[in-house]
């Protein structure tokens, strides 16, 4: 994550705006140079950093701890302003930089308490691992010391003076992108607010539950018969937290394909594996890529500044790739509170037991401290005692009565998951990986791996068992039915190896059937990603070629499910009828969006028609269907539909292929009683009209990447909403320095080349394939990589945003470990890092 610090730039730099060599200029020593001799206190010999054409560096080193310091150095010096953005987010001390209008982001993450987590993760790593975050934590300082004159334009401009970096900093960063896969989190919060909305019983048809599986009315039947309206104090603030967050970092954000082909399947006679990890568009990317060659350690991939590890990659013996399992690890439990006796008490089987109190002291830029209590029940803390509606935003919230929202997690055990990530990437051989991957508790995970004759999936992380219940709705925390009974076994996790298929493969999709031995979760992602990856990858042979076609495949299994909705007898009589019955001008437009729909090939192109008009109408489709309900756009219950759809298997594409008894077909500003047909009638002529609004009448005009874009937004320009009118005028100025687009965008949620937008918000790309990773054991150099935008994140240096189009086009750089190869990649100009005399 960038750094915040752009909000209080200095209006110099705002007369410098808008002339992007001079604001180069003026920070240009802010760039580590590429070449030359730094002696450096810390270093037991000496490290070399070569960089490719994008910027991406090899670190050679004749001992692994010297390359680890170099780690920290080129970290530092390519992302220092997104480390300490991370840092302070994690910690809760935005506001220490960016002022009161992040206040809310810091209470709620002080809530989370990562830092205890940290704790936690730290203390059960091995001393051995100790030392490796040690040293690349005095790598991280020796670059702020060197550099502290000479920081990024967005630090040295704010004025904020980063503290150095601590080893526990580094595990820090790590719980916080662990959180950031909390997938149900924001789903129950949402669920809280439709709830207050349509109550507990309609509630079933609005939450992330598969077409072949039961709508959960028993899980609802937990919010039955309770009065939560007036009585939730701070729910939309909690929401809106949660939503800032994710838009800033991320949270619950369904994330990345991988597959492993097996050798019998590819072209070559060896294995492959390829890896796109889906994270929310931003500038810079949360990644970078690094390679590392020491004598004792080897490997190239993706890394997050901060973290001492190769994240994905290669290491010469084993390709390992993620993604998000859509684990089900934490839980809501509301509780019911009280205050008495200036104590707040929460019930528990009966009885009032006092809630437990934590001290936060919140400092804030041009602001007094503030000093708050947090409280918390034995089923967490309390994220609404410190968030929630005041007369001032710096004045402390009192929780009085009513119920208190608990947050539970499996964060705060104590396990090996950091020196499992980093046997992993030694890992020789599938078995070996096998072995680590078993390891990792702390962050649940579908990896899936490859030596040049095996290939294999692990599924990793911590799962609670619950009593009762099955955690996709807020529990009452009162009732002891519903706690957890410790966690699932090890054993149980799912994994696979070799299969007879020749591939393996994961999206996000479910990976275990309805009444498995253990519960995963109960919120998947749409199933189309995955399903299409078993269409290509289970069909001929393949070569690097053939994965990075598929990595760009813009092809959506959605679309055929769809016109077989159209299709069918039941619908198609009633459909025409219901065509027949609109508004005489409405009837052609409904008709032309029905032939073009039923016409379509399910590609979605950036150029294409058909693929606006097919987005169109799912946009429609979703109003037509749940505004009434849940709206106006602006309320809460509407924005907490659009936000499951983010996350989850939606009610919008659940109702498109099924639910006709639904009640959500009627429309209740009508005095008539709708039916499926008849929405899907209205929907089919509103998507017409949308187009004809926003393109124009010349359907040879329309094009899916008009309405559908990218663009590359830092941190800073996504904050300006919630800061002052000065600060938002200053950024404003800044936007074209610091920002990269817009670029036409194809695809959407459900094709392999990822491209997400808020379903029935707007149609702006908020979720994309932020790295790709290829590697083919039969290639003289099986690792290839491109990343989503540069590799630095310092607007000044010439590698800030020039990977922006390598990834559009599909320019992968490869990371050669033939020595023989690597000047060819990475030239002959080194920096060289020497001890300090």
């Amino acid at each position: 994550m960038r750094t915040l610090a752009c909000l209080t730039l200095a209006a110099s730099l705002t007369g410098l705006a808008g002339c992007q060599s001079l604001l180069n200029s003026r920070y240009a020593d802010s760039v580590p140079p590429t070449r030359g001799v730094e002696r450096i206190q810390g270093l037991a010999e000496s490290a070399s950093i070569r960089r490719n054409a994008l910027g991406m560096p090899l670190i050679e080193s004749g001992t692994f701890h010297d390359a680890l310091f170099a780690l920290g150095y080129v970290h530092a010096g390519d992302r220092l302003s997104q480390m300490v953005g991370m840092r302070l987010l994690a910690e809760g001390r935005l506001a220490e930089m960016a002022g009161p209008g992040v206040l809310e982001m810091d209470r709620f993450m002080r809530a989370v308490n990562l830092k205890r987590s940290a704790e936690e993760l730290y203390a059960g790593a091995s001393p051995r691992l100790k030392r490796f975050f040690e040293v690349y934590a005095r790598g991280v300082n020796a670059y702020m010391f060197r550099y502290r004159e000479r920081l990024p334009m967005d630090l040295a401009e704010s004025g904020y003076r980063p503290a150095y970096w601590k080893p526990e900093d580094s595990v820090l960063l790590f719980c916080l992108l662990n959180f950031g896969l909390a997938v149900n989190l924001q789903e129950e919060i949402a669920a809280l607010v439709m709830a207050q909305q349509v109550g507990a019983d309609q509630l079933p048809w609005l939450l992330p539950i598969y077409p072949d599986e039961a709508l959960p009315f028993d899980e609802a039947q937990k919010l039955a018969g309770l009065d939560l309206k007036g009585q939730l104090p701070g729910l939309q603030a909690v929401g809106q937290a949660a939503a800032q967050i994710a838009a800033q970092h991320m949270l619950g954000v369904a994330a990345s394909n991988n597959w492993a082909i097996a050798p019998e399947r590819t072209r070559g006679g060896k294995s492959l594996l390829a890896n796109d990890t889906h994270l929310p568009l931003a500038m810079p990317s949360l990644w970078n890529f690094v390679q590392i060659r020491s004598p004792k350690y080897q490997a190239a991939g993706i890394s997050l500044a901060g973290v001492p590890a190769v994240v994905a990659g290669y290491n010469g013996k084993l390709a390992w790739g993620m993604t998000m399992v859509m684990g089900d690890n934490q839980d809501l439990f509301l509780e019911r509170v009280k205050r008495e006796g200036g104590r707040l008490l929460y019930l528990a089987d009966g009885q009032w037991l006092p809630a437990g109190e934590r001290q936060e002291t919140f400092f804030i830029r041009g602001q007094r401290p503030i000093r708050e209590t947090l409280y918390e029940t034995r089923n967490g803390p309390l994220l609404n005692s410190v968030l929630g509606e005041r007369k001032h935003a710096l004045q402390p919230m009192r929780l009085e009565s009513g119920y208190g929202l608990a947050l539970k997690t499996t964060q705060f055990e104590r396990d090996a998951s950091l020196d499992a990530f980093f046997d992993l990437s030694r890992a020789q051989s599938v078995d070996a990986a096998f072995e680590a991957t078993r390891e990792i508790r702390a962050m649940p995970l579908n990896i899936v791996f490859a030596d040049a004759q095996h290939i294999g999936w692990q599924v990793t992380g911590r799962f609670p068992n619950r009593r009762e219940g099955r955690g996709l709705l807020p529990s009452p925390g009162w009732d002891a039915r519903y706690a957890w009974d410790g966690f699932a076994d090890p054993m149980l996790h799912p994994y696979d190896q070799d299969p007879p298929q020749g591939w393996l493969g994961s999206a996000n999709q479910r990976s275990v059937q309805p009444g498995y031995g253990m519960q995963l979760s109960s919120s998947w992602y749409y199933p189309e990603r995955a399903e299409r990856i078993a269409e290509l990858a289970g069909s001929g042979q393949h070569d690097s070629r053939s994965m990075i076609a598929m990595q760009y495949d813009q092809t959506s299994p959605f679309v055929a499910k769809l016109q077989a909705m159209f299709n069918d007898p039941g619908m198609q009589g009633p459909l025409r009828d219901a065509i027949a019955a609109l508004p005489a001008a409405q009837r052609p437009r409904a008709e032309e969006a029905l032939q073009r729909l039923l016409a379509f090939d399910g590609r979605l192109a950036a150029s294409s028609a058909d693929a606006a008009i097919y987005a169109a109408f799912l946009h429609e489709s979703a109003r037509q269907t749940f505004l009434d309900e849940l709206g106006p756009e602006s309320s809460p219950a509407w924005q907490a539909l659009v936000q499951t759809a983010n996350t989850s298997y939606s009610a919008q594409a659940d109702h498109l292929l099924g639910r006709p008894d639904s009640p959500f077909w009627n429309d209740l500003r009508t005095p008539q009683q709708e039916d499926k047909p008849a929405i899907l009638a209205r929907s089919l002529a509103a998507s017409i009209e949308l187009l004809e609004s926003r393109l124009g009448q010349e359907r040879s005009a329309w094009q899916w990447g008009k309405l559908h874009s990218y663009a590359w937004v830092t941190e800073t320009t996504r904050l300006a909403p919630y800061m002052s009118a000065s600060q938002r005028a200053s950024i404003n100025t800044l936007k074209s320095y610091l920002d990269r687009g817009p670029y036409p965008a194809g695809g959407d949620h459900s094709t392999l080349n990822v491209s997400a937008y808020a379903w029935g918000q707007d149609f702006d790309t908020w979720l994309i394939p932020a790295m790709r990773i290829v590697v083919d054991f039969a290639a003289a150099e099986p690792l290839r990589g491109v990343n989503s935008s540069g590799q630095s994140g310092n607007p000044a240096s010439p590698h800030y945003a020039d990977g922006i189009e390598a990834w559009l086009k599909g320019g992968y750089m490869s990371f050669p470990f033939r020595a023989e190869n690597l000047d060819k990649v990475y030239g002959n100009q080194r920096l060289l890092l020497m001890p300090a005399r």
